[in-house]
């Protein structure tokens, strides 16, 4: 008889890519160390394993593999405008890890990479002196936690409190924003909370993370993480950014909320954010073509200026009565909707 419950595809990281150039550098040695049962293979240049073409994202997604490697180029990048700023004047990104082990069906990295494979590059005091040169002339709000969830992988990477030790260097040029759906509370042990490193925790209702966000924790598990990073006296933000159409939003959104003010204190957050789904044009084209059957791809969805969002109508409702709702727990000053700043 076949056993039907047989899982045919490799285990996490059963193959570790790396670029000839950082065999023996401190940080391969160490995740090769991590995940020493995996099979080793060097390659000339990342690029040759993650931008090969037909790749089927879907599937590689249920049994990633690892490739270490070193950034080159440009390694800080404007924001884009489809992010939030917080009010910052000299807003980037930087992406030390592409890709995510979480596997949420709205996600935009599956359009933005031809592969699902994870790329950590390990030279990241490279990045760091990248951004020092351009401390010398400005400030900056680095958003570090992007293209990947750096708390997901600290255990194996480090790079969580690497990114802190380098703030705390510069404490008056430098805020860095970590975003995550992570719960790991162990990130906020034997770490003492530093004013220019936010913690953001991206929230969504129990139904969304059951449906769409294949991988992460719960609601609540993500709720007592950031409850317990904001008691610990680290700087918190609570991001319901994107904002998921799913059946009985109203009703979803608005016990998420009385779930998360139950167990987080909201007079000590640093803010909160609000914005429903929007992607790139050509990003979404991709999720369709790499997923037929995915609700999240297929919504008819509005283009504008290049970017598809919920209809006007539809997106309005949602966010403003999440606004409304917030406006219960914080003043207007710290909510801020993606696309209008304060509201």
């Amino acid at each position: 008889m076949k056993n039907l419950n047989a899982n045919y595809f490799n285990p996490f990281v059963s193959h570790i890519y790396v670029e000839e150039r950082v065999r023996n550098h401190p940080r391969t040695q160490q995740l090769l160390a991590r995940y020493q049962e995996a099979r080793i293979i060097e390659i000339g240049h990342y690029k040759d394993i993650f931008c090969r073409s037909r790749q089927n994202y879907t599937l590689q997604h249920r049994s990633q593999k690892l490739v270490l490697a070193a950034k080159e180029g440009n390694l800080i990048y404007q924001g884009s405008p489809v992010c939030q700023n917080f009010g910052n004047e000299h807003f980037y990104y930087t992406s030390c890890v592409m890709n995510c082990v979480y596997d949420c069906a709205y996600c935009y990295l599956k359009g933005m990479y031809p592969s699902a494979n994870l790329v950590v590059f390990v030279n990241l005091e490279d990045i760091f002196a990248a951004v020092e040169r351009m401390l010398e002339t400005q400030t900056m709000y680095l958003c570090v936690s992007y293209d990947t969830d750096l708390p997901a992988l600290e255990q194996a990477t480090g790079y969580v409190r690497a990114w802190s030790r380098f703030a705390a260097k510069h404490p008056q040029r430098l805020t860095i924003e970590i975003r995550t759906k992570c719960a790991n509370k162990q990130i906020f042990e034997n770490q003492e909370p530093l004013s220019n490193v936010i913690y953001a925790f991206t929230l969504s209702p129990q139904a969304v993370v059951e449906r769409f966000e294949q991988g992460t924790p719960s609601l609540k598990a993500r709720t007592d993480c950031a409850a317990a990073a904001v008691n610990a006296g680290f700087p918190v933000r609570l991001c319901f950014d994107p904002m998921i159409y799913v059946r009985k939003w109203q009703q979803a959104y608005q016990e998420m909320l009385e779930q998360v003010f139950a167990a987080v204190p909201a007079q000590k957050l640093t803010d909160v954010s609000v914005g429903s789904f929007r992607m790139p044009q050509d990003y979404l084209k991709k999720m369709r073509r790499q997923q037929p059957d995915s609700a999240a791809a297929w919504f008819p969805y509005q283009l504008e200026d290049g970017y598809y969002h919920y209809p006007d109508a539809l997106m309005q409702e949602m966010e403003q009565q999440l606004v409304t709702l917030l406006k219960g727990w914080l003043p207007q000053e710290r909510i801020f909707l993606w696309k209008d700043g304060h509201k």
